[in-house]
């Protein structure tokens, strides 16, 4: 019985667009919305269209739809409980989506196969909030096994990535250090190092910057800036730091409740927000 109200309760969403209509679409509406420098017949890299997401029966996305497109930085901001991780973690199929579609490339990997999936998931890279390295692991161990394991890369030409993506993130002279050794910060900036050696199409960060204490965020928020303007690499970054948004998105989006309430550039969004629960997000967190 349970099973069967479950099913009653899923969205009824249509069928996936058409590449080609998706992007045409897809230009229309995020032209004004963003400053990514658009290219005459490009295409979207992520694909978001009619997500919904349920755990039993807490709702935590209502029809999302969001496209984000390749080089461009994306952040998405939000009160506690708005659905930003969720949708996230539904990128890259940590999360089940209920209902819905999430195209990467124009490949819709919702419904794929466990090896379809599995392929997908080298495409994307993941920092999470709790660092999530191994701790029996040096830091050089950490940004190297990825690349062996998933990648398939030879273990010297691997560890010659990982000792240039640390050295990238100011961590060269911490190669043979544990994470028991190390603090948040710089953890946390092995954790970013480890997802940029997989060369991923898409970086998702899930409040990257929320585990660790004050003083300790500017070095990993410094880490991200650089990487953000530097790196040619398309980022959705899911955070409260206003000031990094501010700076360095090319679109900035606002969830609330399981929906995308508004978006667009960053100094629109912020001094002239035009849904009044923007404003009184926007107001009470600076």
């Amino acid at each position: 019985m349970p099973a069967k109200r479950m099913q009653a309760n899923v969205p009824q969403v249509p069928p996936a667009l058409d590449a080609d209509e998706a992007a045409r679409l897809a230009y229309a509406n995020d032209r004004d919305l963003s400053a990514h420098h658009f290219q005459e017949g490009e295409h979207p890299i992520v694909r978001i269209e009619h997500l919904n997401k349920a755990f039993d029966d807490n709702v935590v996305l209502r029809d999302v739809n969001l496209t984000v497109w390749p080089g461009e930085i994306v952040v998405v901001l939000g009160p506690s409980g708005s659905g930003k991780s969720t949708m996230l973690r539904c990128i890259n199929l940590l999360e089940t989506p209920t209902a819905g579609h999430i195209l990467v490339n124009d490949f819709e990997v919702t419904g794929a196969s466990t090896a379809d999936v599995n392929k997908h998931r080298e495409k994307l890279g993941m920092v999470f909030q709790s660092f999530n390295l191994f701790p029996h692991l040096t830091a050089l161990e950490n940004v190297t096994i990825g690349q062996v394991k998933v990648l398939k890369k030879d273990k010297a030409a691997a560890e010659a990535e990982a000792r240039l993506q640390l050295e990238a993130v100011g961590l060269a002279d911490r190669a043979d250090y544990y994470p028991s050794q190390l603090s948040g910060g710089q953890q946390q900036r092995v954790a970013i190092a480890r997802a940029v050696a997989m060369h991923p199409d898409v970086l998702l960060f899930d409040e990257p910057t929320s585990a660790l204490d004050p003083e300790l965020v500017r070095g990993v928020l410094d880490v991200m800036r650089d990487l953000a303007k530097n790196g040619d690499m398309t980022m959705i970054v899911v955070t409260h730091e206003m000031g990094f948004a501010r700076d360095v998105a090319d679109r900035v989006v606002f969830m609330e409740d399981g929906v995308v309430v508004e978006q667009g550039l960053p100094e629109r969004v912020f001094d002239h927000p035009a849904n009044e629960r923007t404003a009184a997000f926007i107001g009470n967190i600076q």
